[in-house]
C-alpha cells in the first residue's frame, strides 16, 4: 500500500505503540454494551438517583469522532453503530501516563475501547468518565474531515465527502461520516422486513429460486451470461424470479413469494442499476384486481411502518399513499395525454406514422409494443406523481399474461406508478400450456434473436404448466424504487450499497 505523509505518520503511532507493548489490532475485546443500551440504562438509572454517577462499571466501543484535550483532562465522542456519546479522560481516574499516550497515540477513526461508569457533565451531556481503554484497530487513513453541530440535544456530522463519485465509490467512508447516510439503509432494511410481515401475514410463504438458470425468462431484458466449467453449460444470472416462483404454484404451493436479487445487461440511470433487488409474489387464486388492492395495502402499510405516515415527501411533491389509488385505463391514458387511440393503429407502422404525424420521438424500426412502451415512458409515467395504476395493456409486450375477456388484443396486466416513475407490474398469469406456448412462438418470430425483448421457449415451464396450473396472480417491484420514494431520493445509487460505476480512466 502507498500512504501519504498524513499516513505514514499514523503507520508510525502504530509501530510505537507495538514497541510498547500494545497491540494496535488485539483479538479480543472487553465491550460489554452498545452506546445506545448503556445511555438508555444511565437514563433509567438517572430516573431514581438524580445527580449521581452510575456505580455500575460497563466497557463500551466504538469509533473516535472528535477529540479535545486539554491539560490533565480529555473529551472525545466516539460512535458505533447505535449512537454517539461523549468520554472524559482525567488523570485522577487513569493517571499521567496514560493520558500522555492517550494524547499522543490515539487519533479521531481509531477504534477504542472504554470502560468506565455512566454520568453528567457539568453542561448536562450524558458522558461516560473513564478508567480504563484500549486501542481496539488503529485508522491508517483518516476520514474525511466532518463538522459537528448539535441539534437538538443530538451531535449530527456534517461531512465534507458529499462528491456523489466519491460516496458511491467509497460507501464505507460515507457510511462512516455521514449518518444520514446510515439513516437510508436502515430505512431499507425497515422496509423488506415490513412487506415481508405483510405478506407472511397474509399466508405467503418466502422461497428461494435459482439465481443461475439454463435459460432466462419473466421480463423482457438482456442477460448476463456466465459458464459453468464442470457441467460444460451456459447460464444465466436471472433477471426475474417468475417462471420458477410459478413452477411452485403447479407444486400446491398457494401463495409464494421472494426478495432478491436480479440482474439486465442493460444501461444505467437514475433508476436504472444492472443488479437490483425484486419483489416478486404469485397468489393463486387471484387476479389482476385483487393484486391491485393488495398493492396498495401493502405499500401505505409499509410507509406507515417506516415513517409512521402514508403522506411521503418525493422531490419536492406531497404523495398520499393512502388507498384507494387512482386507476386509469392505458387506452384511454394515452388519447387524454397524446390524442392517440391506439386501437385503430394495429401495426407497428400505422402507429408511428401517427407518432410521427404528433411530434413524437421514437424509434425507426420499432416494434408496435416498445413504441407503446415509448409513449408510456415519455408521456404517462412522467404525470404520474399520485399513485396510480394504469391497466389492461396490449397483448403483444405481455406475453406472460392472460387475454382480457372479449378482447384478444388486450391482457389483464397493471403497471403502478409514483412520483413520476414505475414501482410495480403484474399481470392475471396464463396458465394454459397451449397458449403459453404459442405465445413463446409469437415472441420468437416476432423479434430478432439478439432482442432483448424475446423471450427463449422455455420447454420445462411448458411442462410444469401442462400438469395443471391455478389461476393466479402474479406480482413484481422494485424493492430500490420503493425505498427512493420512502427516503426522498432521485437516484438509486443512493439507495444501494455498492452502486455499479464506471472504471476510473489512469
Amino acid at each position: 500500500m502507498q500512504f501519504n505523509e498524513l499516513e505514514n505518520i499514523r503507520v508510525d503511532k502504530m509501530h510505537a505503540l507495538r514497541e510498547q507493548g500494545i497491540e494496535p489490532y488485539p483479538t479480543r475485546n472487553h465491550v460489554t454494551h452498545q452506546i445506545g443500551e448503556a445511555i438508555s440504562l444511565f437514563t433509567e438509572f438517572e430516573n431514581k438517583n438524580p445527580d449521581q454517577t452510575a456505580p455500575d462499571t460497563i466497557v463500551i466501543g466504538g469509533r473516535i469522532r472528535s477529540k479535545r484535550a486539554m491539560g490533565k483532562l480529555a473529551f472525545c465522542d466516539i460512535e458505533d453503530g447505535s449512537q454517539r456519546v461523549q468520554i472524559m479522560l482525567r488523570v485522577n481516574e487513569i493517571g499521567k501516563e496514560k493520558l500522555d499516550l492517550f494524547k499522543e497515540y490515539f487519533d479521531i477513526g481509531d477504534f477504542i475501547e472504554t470502560a468506565g461508569n455512566m454520568m453528567r457533565s457539568r453542561r448536562g451531556e450524558i458522558t461516560l468518565l473513564v478508567n480504563n481503554f484500549n486501542m481496539l484497530a488503529k485508522a491508517i487513513s483518516p476520514l474525511p474531515a466532518a463538522k459537528d453541530v448539535k441539534k437538538e440535544g443530538e451531535i449530527i456530522s456534517h461531512a465534507t465527502l458529499s462528491d456523489p463519485e466519491t460516496r458511491y465509490r467509497q460507501r464505507y467512508a460515507d457510511l462512516a461520516v455521514n449518518r444520514d447516510v446510515r439513516d437510508i439503509f436502515m430505512l431499507r432494511f425497515n422496509t423488506i422486513r415490513s412487506l415481508q410481515n405483510f405478506l407472511d401475514n397474509r399466508g405467503f410463504v418466502e422461497v428461494e429460486t435459482p439465481i443461475l438458470q439454463p435459460i432466462y425468462g419473466g421480463a423482457a431484458a438482456q442477460p448476463f451470461e456466465t459458464y459453468h466449467n464442470q457441467l460444460h453449460q451456459t447460464l444465466y444470472l436471472r433477471i426475474s424470479f417468475e417462471l420458477y416462483l410459478k413452477r411452485l404454484l403447479v407444486g400446491g404451493m398457494d401463495r409464494v413469494y421472494e426478495i432478491g436479487r436480479d440482474f439486465r445487461n442493460e444501461g444505467v440511470s437514475f433508476k436504472h442499476n444492472p443488479e437490483f433487488t425484486q419483489l416478486e409474489f404469485y397468489w393463486a387464486y387471484a387476479d389482476y384486481q385483487k393484486v391491485m388492492e393488495l398493492t396498495e395495502q401493502m405499500v401505505s402499510k409499509t410507509a406507515l411502518d417506516v415513517l409512521g405516515t402514508q403522506k411521503i415527501q418525493f422531490d419536492g411533491n406531497e404523495i398520499d399513499l393512502t388507498p384507494p389509488w387512482e386507476r386509469i385505463e392505458l387506452r384511454q391514458a394515452i388519447i387524454d395525454q397524446t390524442g392517440i387511440d391506439i386501437e385503430k393503429f394495429p401495426d407497428a407502422d400505422s402507429l408511428a406514422a401517427e407518432m410521427k404525424n404528433k411530434d413524437l420521438k421514437f424509434k425507426p424500426g420499432s416494434t408496435r409494443g416498445k413504441l407503446i412502451d415509448a409513449i408510456i415512458g415519455d408521456f404517462l409515467e412522467p404525470s404520474f406523481i399520485q399513485p396510480t395504476f394504469l391497466y389492461d395493456y396490449p397483448r403483444g409486450i405481455s406475453p406472460l399474461a392472460k387475454n382480457k375477456p372479449g378482447d384478444p388484443s388486450v391482457v389483464e396486466r397493471f403497471e403502478g406508478f409514483i412520483g413520476g416513475m414505475e414501482l410495480c407490474n403484474s399481470f392475471t398469469e396464463l396458465n394454459d400450456p397451449l397458449e403459453q406456448e404459442k405465445r413463446f412462438l409469437e415472441m420468437g418470430r416476432a423479434y430478432d434473436a439478439n432482442d432483448d425483448e424475446r423471450h427463449p421457449m422455455d420447454e420445462d415451464y411448458l411442462q410444469a404448466m401442462a400438469y395443471g396450473m391455478p389461476p393466479n396472480g402474479g406480482f413484481g417491484m422494485g424493492i430500490d424504487r420503493l425505498v427512493m420514494l420512502l427516503a426522498n431520493k432521485k437516484s438509486i445509487r443512493e439507495v444501494i450499497l455498492f452502486p455499479h460505476l464506471r472504471e476510473i480512466e489512469e
